[in-house]
């Protein structure tokens, strides 16, 4: 295939998926951030501005969930032009196969893909988790906020015990879950009143998390002022769950494809569930055959002769798989987070599948 005809349909389709790509997601953008005006309506703290910086922060990972769809509605814009003005339709017939036209397309696609991965995924990463922190901050109704990180928590809920407006202040290290058991090492409690002030400090050796609240062991009570109390055990108040602790780790879009693999590793070593990372890592590295396989259905459903009517219905054909492939993955992704699938038969299946579609149109098309 001569370089400059290469070049040429390549670049067509890098300028529409691109352009999709940012149309896509300043619609997506615009949609959020109507949302998130609508759940600020009742809360004072949450202002104008900063929602404004909440949704900034959000708009890299709005667009990694685009990405696919954005590829394949490129391809079946940049392929209908190509086919409407004929372009296509003279390369084919000097000698030039769907085939060899295609490569360029499908390599950009994947290339993007991998971009995407790589260097897009570790910044959308740092501002996705930013804009978690805010939307806990302002938004977010719940005791606090509970923070998990390199087996240590973190955990800010109210505490009537310290007086009105009183607050705690717990910081636990070596979390583990054993069974439906939440154990951990030092614990540490600070309890405020709301003015800020120190009530007292609780220090234990051990901690155990149960329905109503945490079993500490070995327990010291410091108080302003007064010598240290000793015992052997108490028991400290909270709505903390387990199944609170589980979903509070650290949110799988909050973490680079570069940081998942040590994060997963942290959370079979404590005991978590690791599924839901897993996932997200394995649909990350199935992103660029994602996105090559969209851009051969778009090629697929695009690609016929105006002269043989019919264009529109391949079109809509087109935007309708492409809008199931996308269930598809949903779907897919939904069975794997509740382990009734194996995370990499549901992180690269929808790809598997849409490839083969891809491939028996195009085979259909090309060779009859």
């Amino acid at each position: 295939m001569p370089l400059t005809l290469s070049i040429y349909v390549g670049r067509r389709f890098l300028l529409a998926v691109l352009g999709m790509q940012a149309g896509l997601t300043a619609i997506g953008s615009l949609f959020d951030f109507l949302d998130l005006l609508r759940q600020a309506s009742d809360k004072p703290q949450a202002t104008f501005g900063r929602i404004v910086v909440m949704e900034i922060l959000r708009v890299p990972w709005l667009g990694m969930q685009i990405l696919p769809f954005a590829v394949l509605l490129g391809g079946i814009f940049a392929f209908w032009r190509l086919t409407r003005s004929s372009e296509l339709v003279v390369a084919r017939a000097s000698g030039v196969s769907a085939w060899q036209f295609l490569a360029v397309p499908v390599l950009c696609a994947a290339l993007v893909g991998g971009i995407a991965t790589t260097v897009i995924s570790p910044l959308s990463a740092v501002m996705f988790a930013r804009a978690e922190t805010l939307y806990s901050m302002y938004l977010q109704v719940g005791s606090g906020p509970l923070s998990l990180a390199g087996g240590q928590m973190w955990l800010r809920q109210a505490d009537p015990a310290a007086g009105p407006g009183g607050v705690a202040i717990l910081h636990a290290r070596d979390v583990h879950l054993k069974g439906k058991t939440l154990t951990t090492g030092h614990v540490t409690i600070l309890r405020l009143d709301r003015h800020t002030s120190l009530h007292d400090r609780i220090e234990a050796q051990t901690g155990v998390l149960r329905p109503g609240g945490w079993t500490l062991e070995q327990v010291s009570k410091l108080r302003p002022d007064q010598a240290p109390v000793t015992t052997p055990s108490m028991r400290f108040a909270t709505d903390l769950t387990v199944g609170r602790v589980q979903e509070s780790f650290a949110s799988p879009s909050a973490l680079s494809f570069w940081a998942l693999p040590r994060f997963i590793r942290l959370l079979k070593q404590s005991g978590f569930s690791p599924t839901r990372h897993e996932l997200a890592f394995q649909s990350l590295m199935a992103l660029p055959l994602l996105c090559a396989t969209m851009a051969l259905v778009a090629a697929g459903f695009s690609m016929r002769p105006a002269r043989r009517g019919g264009g529109a219905q391949m079109l809509g054909a087109g935007l309708v798989s492409g809008f199931a492939l996308f269930m598809l993955s949903e779907v897919s992704a939904q069975f794997g987070k509740s382990g009734a699938l194996p995370v990499y038969l549901a992180a690269w299946a929808p790809a598997a599948a849409g490839l083969m579609l891809a491939l028996a149109l195009l085979l259909h098309l090309e060779d009859g």
